[in-house]
């Protein structure tokens, strides 16, 4: 991601931008960012839908990817910026446990029973439709948005879920590489979930470069995608992040039908289609495993996560339809759903 083209959106951001634009070490700097970061917490109406907190936090994990331009890479690992993660980490995690609705409670020790619980959690149709109107009534600049916001994680596509490999073992580490493998493309690049997506943006005349639309998208976007990292990189969250990717992808075969015949009711193409058509097959073979192989194989494996597996996937039901409503909303008013215009080329 190119550091030095992002914009920071309040005082937390921009500290941490300053502060990574020199070397890592151990000085006022750095305790200057940790009191910004605390005060930032301390103050916020919404951490989720705080555009500053977001913007520094997904900074922060994109050290854990493919870094920052411009940025020393000894600092993915420098303890200020960890404790920095840490505090913001600590209210989102916070938020989501309270605000997050868990109203299925599977008995324990039943791995088909965790997985009936959540296909009933994803099977339920109470959000605001995005997929039928992109397939309805987006027109073409409402399309490009969409792939805007999604491509601040599909362009990455897989990469947080992946961090949850090493700690799992047995069945579930089975069911979760099987997954990703083909989100990897099964060993061919042309077929990778992620390169399919950068076809997609280029059909639409929109930059695939990683991070491009990073300063587009508003907070509930970052928090979308922040959210898989925050699962991802701590063990001791690998239930949430198993039910959040069980939950990805029970809610992704039906949706990308739809956003296909939404891109060709516009007469696009192949090149613009073919991520979605992919899913429609992929995803529905995904959800089995990811339900029942990975889910349900992990809760019977270690019973204590359980819980968490159903946070997870119930966090990711949540935030997507919080993103969701922002999007149709926006539209609605026939107002862009982006903080700043995209240039598309025709």
């Amino acid at each position: 991601m190119n550091d030095a083209s992002t914009h920071p959106r309040g005082p937390v951001s921009r500290r941490l931008l300053r502060t990574l634009t020199a070397a890592p070490r151990t000085d006022d700097d750095a305790a200057t960012l940790l009191r910004t970061v605390a005060e930032g917490v301390r103050t916020t109406a919404d951490v989720v839908a705080d555009d500053d907190l977001q913007l520094a936090l997904l900074c922060l994990y994109e050290l854990h990817y493919r870094g920052l331009d411009g940025v020393d890479e000894r600092w993915e690992w420098h303890p200020a910026l960890l404790g920095a993660r840490a505090e913001i980490e600590e209210a989102f995690e916070a938020a989501l446990r309270r605000d997050v609705t868990v109203d299925v409670e599977p008995p324990r020790g039943s791995g088909e029973a965790v997985a009936a619980a959540l296909f009933e959690l994803t099977s339920r149709d109470t959000g605001p439709g995005l997929a039928r109107y992109v397939a309805r009534r987006a027109t073409p600049d409402q399309l490009r948005e969409l792939i805007v916001h999604r491509s601040v994680y599909h362009l990455k596509e897989a990469d947080p879920h992946s961090f949850m490999i090493p700690r799992l073992a047995g069945t579930p580490k089975s069911a979760l590489i099987e997954i990703q493998a083909d989100e990897y493309g099964g060993g061919s690049l042309e077929r990778m979930h992620s390169v399919l997506f950068a076809r997609t943006m280029r059909g639409l005349g929109l930059d695939d470069t990683y991070g491009a639309y990073v300063d587009h998208v508003p907070a509930i976007t970052l928090a979308w995608v922040n959210v898989m990292s925050l699962f991802g990189l701590h063990r001791r969250l690998r239930g949430a992040c198993v039910g959040h990717l069980a939950a990805f992808e029970m809610t992704s075969s039906i949706p990308c039908r739809l956003y296909g015949n939404g891109f060709r009711r516009h007469g696009f193409g192949d090149d613009v289609t073919w991520y979605f058509d992919e899913h429609v097959e992929a995803d529905a073979v995904h959800e089995q495993i990811a339900g029942r192989d990975l889910a349900g194989a992990l809760a019977v494996a270690e019973p204590q996560v359980q819980d968490d597996v159903v946070f997870g996937a119930a966090t990711y039901l949540a935030l997507d339809e919080r993103m969701s409503v922002h999007l149709m909303s926006s539209w609605e008013r026939a107002e862009s759903s982006l903080l700043a215009p995209v240039d598309a080329a025709a």
